[in-house]
């Protein structure tokens, strides 16, 4: 559900006689939302969309006609100081979305091995210097630990050396998405409602899903062409257009995908 933004644009289309579900970890997310989107048709629950088929359940509902999947942070979740999920932040190194379950991103950091890090960095973040970086932390959290988020993201940009100033996107932008990625166990809850999703979505309902990285379109891409009970029906994604990348250049990484339930 993130800021409310599709939840509600969606709740304004199926009207009084419908029903939007949404789903999110973040309790906080929950609350501003709720204050928002008051009155509309809309049942908040505070769930990992991958559990949608007992929420489904639980609510006694066979089928729904489509779903959307926005894979992204939330322009509030990013705000927040005290999560970590900015760069600079002073606030710890936790990147839970839900901040009552599971390690934070610092047990990760301050407790994994030299390898198994190297490895979380380099298959959930693609990070080409994932052993360097790795090395690194582990030599400084002997001296000290790493609590809090700026810390991290000062270790990495570190492992650039000269080149740093030169990347397109922050030095720590991919190691951020790697311990992101772990804690919220988010490639693994893709797949399961990828899988899952078929089997509650009525013939001809959709799927559609924004993704922000490649790690996750490219499951998108699988799903929607080896499911045999799924068309899609986007040969290639769509992607924001300059125009919205000047009005909201967080959506420049943005891809869309869409299939129908056959």
């Amino acid at each position: 559900m993130g800021g409310g933004g599709h939840t509600r644009q969606l709740a304004e289309r199926v009207g009084d006689e419908g029903l939007v579900i949404a789903c999110d970890r973040d309790l906080a997310a929950i609350e501003r939302a709720e204050q928002s989107l008051r009155g509309l048709p809309i049942k908040v629950t505070q769930r990992n969309f991958c559990e949608l088929p007992s929420v489904l359940q639980d609510l006694e509902i066979d089928l729904i006609d489509g779903l959307l999947l926005d894979l992204g942070l939330s322009s509030d979740q990013l705000a927040d100081r005290n999560r970590g999920f900015s760069f600079d932040s002073d606030g710890p190194l936790d990147l839970r979305f839900d901040e009552t379950e599971g390690d934070t991103a610092a047990d990760l950091v301050n407790l994994l091995s030299e390898k198994d890090l190297a490895d979380v960095i380099y298959q959930n973040g693609e990070e080409r210097l994932s052993r360097r970086i790795a090395k690194k932390v582990c030599l400084r959290r002997k001296e000290k630990p790493f609590l809090l988020a700026s810390d991290l993201a000062e270790l990495v940009t570190s492992c650039y050396p000269g080149r740093g100033a030169r990347e397109r996107i922050h030095p720590a932008t991919r190691t951020f998405q790697a311990l992101r990625i772990a804690v919220n166990r988010e490639l693994s809850s893709l797949e399961s409602i990828l899988k899952s999703a078929p089997d509650f979505i009525r013939p001809g309902g959709k799927i559609a899903v924004i993704s922000f990285h490649s790690l996750e379109d490219r499951r998108v891409k699988e799903a929607f062409r080896e499911d045999e009970r799924l068309e899609p029906m986007t040969k290639k994604p769509i992607i924001p257009s300059e125009e919205e990348i000047m009005r909201n250049p967080r959506s420049r990484s943005a891809k869309l995908r869409v299939a129908r339930r056959v």
